[in-house]
Parts: C-alpha cells; sequence; structure tokens
C-alpha cells in the first residue's frame, strides 16, 4: 500500500510539474520526507495526507471495500 500510495504522490506532482523541492514549499514538509513517501518507505498519517492531497490540488479519498466471499 505503501508503494502504491507513493506512485500516486509521485504520479501527481509529476502531471503538476512539480520538483520535490516545490511540492515541499507548498506542503510545509522536508525533501527527504516527499522521498519517503514517493518510494514507498513510509505510509503516512492522514493529517499528512490531507496536507499532500491539498499541496497536490487533489482530493483525498479513502474507502473500505468488504471482500467478496467465494461459494
Amino acid at each position: 500500500m505503501a508503494h502504491d500510495l507513493g506512485q500516486l504522490v509521485y504520479d501527481r506532482r509529476t502531471a503538476l510539474g512539480l520538483s520535490q523541492a516545490a511540492l515541499t514549499e507548498r506542503c510545509g514538509m522536508k525533501q527527504p520526507q516527499i522521498s519517503r513517501i514517493e518510494g514507498g518507505g513510509t505510509m503516512p498519517a492522514i493529517p499528512l495526507l490531507r496536507r499532500l492531497a491539498r499541496a497536490l490540488d487533489a482530493d483525498l479519498t479513502i474507502e473500505l471495500t468488504p471482500h467478496h466471499a467465494t461459494a
């Protein structure tokens, strides 16, 4: 899950044409934190995910999906 999240952050950041440094300025983080998130090395807490989403001009959506029972 951390890797998937990191890829989403990376993809959105690059789609906006932002460097990691520019993203850190937008969300008040340090560049190594962004690098760890994008590399899948950490799973940020929800408040930090909200900050990242705002900085990336994106909505944060979290959902639980039920497992499908096999018959």
